[in-house]
């Protein structure tokens, strides 16, 4: 693995926690999730369920193999967005980017259409801020459910709208990037992620329409935004915590896997700014790979990673051992 070229220690401002913040203006405790549902975001995303599982029954049943495997790029470029744009690169600044990379991070972020760079990042840094508290718009110890998509089913926690309002996100918009893309975002998803993907296998290889949307829209749709809220959920609660045994995010191989080595949570949340999100390199990691890849033509580059010496430390200070912490049994 070539060697990176920056260090850091510290956690950028954007994500320090903000005790002031914290504090002030504790909202009731008695707010119940369910009290707060949206039903037409619940039934949008039971419709969006039923379409995808028709979608998989088209793959087995009438669909062309291109078709499918067209599915499986799309659902990959669309979480490498994700991953290695708005959730390495914007929210937590932990590398830089020349801009024909960060357009083509853009698009692959519009093609999965999961929020714009802007409100995606704006979430994920409350998010890091508070963990698992009332201001975290995915706080895990609401339950499995809510923090994998029941978030989007009510209405925000006020603690969450009153913080995130607070935020600075300066740095996005300075970037032309993220202030375009957030001005015509709902134009680029309906090009990117539904019209591209249903015309595309119709003129090249003569699927049906009815085909390609249900499997290269809303199947490969489902598939990757559930792959992003398994990071939300199972990685805050099944799976091994090498490094900090107070946090509930865990280190999840299984999650790495589907999504492109955003898996090692507890890493992550432990050290934010590392560009890798895991101190294993390119192991079950293909973000980190193609990042390092491209950080040799220089589309890449001040890549900020963690040194083995503070790894080592942190494990002694906040690790199972200087715990004595004894794992279930389901972590391994």
């Amino acid at each position: 693995m070539p060697p990176n070229n920056q260090t850091n220690d510290k956690l950028p401002d954007i994500i320090k926690s903000d005790e002031n913040v914290k504090n002030e203006d504790k909202t009731d405790d008695k707010w119940k999730c369910l009290d707060h549902i949206i039903w037409t975001n619940v039934l949008y995303f039971i419709g969006l369920l039923l379409a995808a599982i028709y979608g998989a029954y088209l793959v087995f049943t009438d669909a062309k193999i291109l078709t499918t495997l067209f599915g499986v790029f799309l659902y990959h470029i669309s979480l490498f967005g994700i991953t290695a744009g708005v959730h390495r690169l914007w929210s937590h600044r932990s590398y830089k980017a020349k801009l024909p990379f960060r357009i083509i991070l853009a698009i692959c972020n519009s093609i999965s259409y999961q929020n714009s760079i802007y409100e995606w990042g704006r979430d994920h840094r409350v998010h890091h801020k508070f963990t698992e508290t009332d201001a975290d718009p995915v706080n895990s110890l609401r339950g499995f459910f809510f923090s994998h998509c029941g978030w989007l089913m009510c209405r925000k926690h006020p603690d969450v709208k009153r913080i995130g309002g607070k935020v600075d996100l300066s740095d996005m918009l300075a970037d032309p990037v993220v202030y375009y893309q957030k001005e015509y975002y709902m134009p680029s998803v309906v090009v990117l992620c539904f019209v591209m993907p249903t015309l595309i296998p119709w003129y090249l290889w003569s699927e049906t329409l009815w085909n390609a949307f249900f499997v290269c829209v809303m199947l490969r749709y489902m598939a990757g935004i559930n792959s992003t809220w398994l990071v939300n959920s199972a990685a805050h609660m099944y799976g091994y915590k090498p490094y900090d045994v107070n946090i509930a995010p865990v280190e999840n191989i299984s999650i790495s896997a589907l999504t492109l080595g955003e898996g090692y949570h507890n890493f992550h949340h432990t050290f934010p700014w590392d560009y890798s999100t895991s101190e294993w390199g390119w192991n079950i990691n293909l973000t980190t790979f193609i990042l390092d890849q491209l950080a040799k033509i220089g589309w890449v580059y001040d890549r900020r990673f963690v040194t083995k010496d503070m790894i080592e430390k942190r494990k002694a200070r906040t690790g199972p051992k200087a715990d004595k912490y004894i794992p279930h049994e389901h972590e391994y």
